[in-house]
C-alpha cells in the first residue's frame, strides 16, 4: 500500500472542517471568509494539482462519502437549483447532502451583482448584502437551500466567487 503525503490528508482534514461548519448552519460573515480563505485557497488548489484515484479512495474511506470536484464541474450532487456564475473551478459535497462548496472564477468584485441577481432570479431571498469594489458577501435562502456567496479578490488580483450551500 502507498503512503499519502501528509499534506493531502491535511488538506482532507481541513475540507472535512469546513463542510462541518458550513453544514452547521451557524456560519455567518466571518467564519465563511474562513472557509474561503482556508479551504478554497489552499485545498482547492492542493488538491487540483495532485489528486489521484487512491487519495479520493482514501478521502472517500477517510471522510465517510465527501465527494471532491476538481475538474472544472461543481460536484455531481450539487443541488442544480442553485445557479452559478463563472467558471467553476471545482468544489467538494458533504456526505448524504448535508452540504457543498463550489467555488468559481469571475471576471471581477462586481460579479457579486450578477451572482447575487442569478439566486434571486431562481427564487432565493437576500439577507446580510454587503459589497464593495473589491468583495461581496450574502446569504440566501430558499424552502430547499441556504447560500452563503463571498466574492473575493486575491493578492495577485484574481477574483473568486465561492458558494457554501447548505439544505435548509
Amino acid at each position: 500500500m502507498r503512503r499519502t503525503p501528509r499534506r493531502i490528508v491535511a488538506v482532507a482534514v481541513a475540507l472535512a472542517g469546513a463542510l462541518a461548519l458550513g453544514a452547521s448552519g451557524c456560519a455567518t460573515g466571518t467564519p465563511i471568509d474562513n472557509i474561503v480563505e482556508g479551504l478554497v485557497d489552499q485545498g482547492v488548489e492542493q488538491i487540483t494539482s495532485g489528486i489521484d484515484e487512491s487519495v479520493r479512495g482514501l478521502v472517500d474511506d477517510v471522510l465517510g462519502g465527501v465527494e471532491l470536484s476538481t475538474d472544472g464541474e461543481p460536484p455531481s450532487s450539487f443541488p442544480r437549483e442553485v445557479p452559478l456564475v463563472g467558471e467553476a473551478l471545482g468544489g467538494g459535497a458533504g456526505p448524504e447532502g448535508s452540504g457543498w462548496v463550489v467555488r468559481t472564477r469571475v471576471d471581477d468584485a462586481g460579479a457579486f451583482d450578477a451572482a447575487a441577481a442569478a439566486l434571486e432570479g431562481a427564487g432565493f431571498a437576500a439577507s446580510g448584502v454587503s459589497s464593495d469594489a473589491d468583495s461581496g458577501y450574502g446569504a440566501f435562502t430558499s424552502g430547499a437551500y441556504r447560500v452563503d456567496l463571498s466574492v473575493a479578490t486575491d493578492a495577485q488580483g484574481e477574483v473568486t466567487a465561492t458558494y457554501v450551500v447548505t439544505p435548509a
